[in-house]
């Protein structure tokens, strides 16, 4: 059975017209009628290419304002009728309708329109009734009808076009009706998520559109891919291909830098989504270098990212280090050449973009969504539970530490000092392991613990961890509190002259 079809009849209404100008000729010399509606009309028209009004065919003017065109059963039985069916044939017999072998219809700019702050009436009007209509019919009669559903497919539509003389194959038709389903489905959900921005249903519609395929994923055997406008968040400026894991990195160096987006020059090192180094000094080198001696052993492929200008100071001393991608507001164009030197590195300017404010994740056989956590520990939050009051520096050094151990994976305890971390015991099965492991790096990369502070993601169930911070040195504590044995802490810390504060705040991070 030969599944190739010559298309004789086309209906063309179209939002952009960019690109549309080849096909419509290509039409015009294989003699096919062509029907159309408002704007898409007139230009085809202005191209001094014959066409058809639809509301020739129906014997009905365009009503509302144009929300109604081509609506209509003679439209609409042109597209969805079976050739091979003998019922659908007499009835296209008997109601003298046309046959439509082929819609090319591009939809209102809804997402468009809503990013760019449009009042609601502007948004409403945008949304598209006919053309999405006409998409899905052609789509499901694919077996007899080409769908061209968006301005992105007029290209590979022209394409297998020409290349098949005039007309399309059954493999051209489901590929092209696979693609407008894709578009279909996703304009759907971006309306649905306009509406629910309001109401709030506890329903997930996540659509994303032209995904990179990158390299692999988390290992050389597992398929990777990245949904996302990386573009707008970033202007890549040197380097190979960010992998899934330089990704991951990515993420979680911005959501941490942008806590200290309005401090002082501010440097972090990441590793596996950790921070192993991070600095506020008055100079963005004081920064690195301080950063860096937070583990100098880590930094080794790590990925870097200031919260200003890297000037050239500093891009020779980060050129001395192997690190994977380095991420700035912005560059000395001279330091942007020093980075260059190493060929792979991946220099990435940070854009201002507003990051999503909810969190997805796969789980078991569905999916867990959860609000972004946005609250940033401040003084206003910070409760003093002990006799000893943290000093105004000690202060400083509790909200900074708190910082870096939000973002910081669970169970972790982080140690700071004049703004600086000292160290971190992350991911661990208990609190207290987390400790003795910031203990133990501390100690290794020579860093005096006296007069340190130390912050604790959750709440200590015993006192065993202020009692070994403690003696390590670290004169006072910032923990969420809530523990139903919080005394015991607080009377440790009493009776060893240490400071501690609760916020109310947990900051688990799995």
């Amino acid at each position: 059975m030969n599944t190739t079809k010559k298309i004789a009849s086309a209906l063309i209404s179209v939002f952009d017209k960019n690109g549309l100008e080849p096909i419509v000729k290509a039409l015009h010399q294989n003699n096919v009628t062509i029907y159309s509606t408002g704007g898409t009309e007139t230009f085809i028209k202005d191209l001094g290419i014959p066409v058809v009004a639809v509301e020739d065919i129906t014997a009905f003017p365009e009503i509302l304002g144009g929300r109604v065109k081509t609506l209509h059963p003679k439209i609409f039985g042109g597209i969805l009728n079976r050739q091979d069916h003998a019922g659908d044939v007499e009835q296209m017999k008997e109601f003298n309708i046309p046959q439509i072998d082929l819609v090319i219809v591009d939809l209102y700019p809804f997402e468009k329109t809503v990013a760019s702050g449009a009042s609601e009436q502007d948004i409403i009007e945008k949304i598209d009734i006919g053309g999405i209509s006409l998409i899905r019919a052609a789509a499901k009669n694919f077996k007899d009808t080409v769908i061209v559903p968006s301005v992105e497919q007029y290209a590979p539509f022209l394409n297998f076009y020409t290349e098949n003389n005039g007309a399309t194959t059954l493999e051209n038709r489901k590929l092209l009706a696979s693609r407008a389903f894709n578009v279909s489905s996703h304009y759907d959900s971006a309306i649905f998520n306009y509406f629910n921005q309001v109401f709030e249903e506890p329903v997930l519609k996540i659509s994303k559109q032209n995904g990179n395929v990158l390299r692999y994923g988390e290992n050389p055997h597992q398929k990777g891919f990245f949904y996302g406008d990386f573009d707008k968040m970033f202007t890549k400026v040197h380097g190979k291909e960010l992998s899934y894991n330089n990704l991951l990195d990515v993420d979680a160096a911005v959501n941490l830098m942008n806590e200290f987006k309005n401090d002082n020059p501010t440097f972090a090192i990441l590793k596996h989504n950790n921070a192993c180094g991070l600095a506020t000094r008055n100079t963005m080198k004081e920064a690195y270098l301080d950063a860096l001696a937070g583990d100098p052993t880590s930094a080794f492929g790590g990925v870097l990212i200031a919260n200003g200008k890297i000037d050239v100071a500093t891009a020779n001393e980060i050129n001395q280090l192997f690190c994977e991608v380095v991420i700035a507001p912005a560059y000395d164009q001279e330091a942007i050449d020093i980075l260059e030197e190493k060929k792979n590195r991946i220099i990435l300017i940070l854009n201002d973009v507003e990051l999503p404010q909810t969190t997805v994740r796969t789980c078991l056989n569905g999916v867990l969504v959860q609000d972004k956590d946005n609250v940033t520990d401040s003084k206003d939050h910070l409760k003093t539970v002990t006799t000893a009051v943290p000093t105004a520096e000690e202060i400083e050094d509790l909200l900074f530490a708190s910082k870096i151990c939000k973002h910081t994976k669970s169970n972790t305890i982080v140690f700071a000092k004049n703004k600086q971390l000292c160290a971190s015991g992350t991911g661990q099965t208990s609190r207290v392991d987390a400790l003795r492991q910031a203990i133990e790096k501390a100690t290794s990369f020579e860093f005096d613990l006296t007069g340190a502070v130390m912050a604790s993601d959750a709440f200590f169930p015993f006192p065993d961890c202020v009692e070994i911070a403690n003696k390590a040195g670290i004169t006072a504590v910032i923990q969420p509190g809530g523990s139903i044995k919080d005394e015991l802490s607080i009377n440790y810390c009493n009776d060893n002259n240490m400071a501690m504060v609760f916020t109310g705040i947990r900051h688990f991070k799995h």
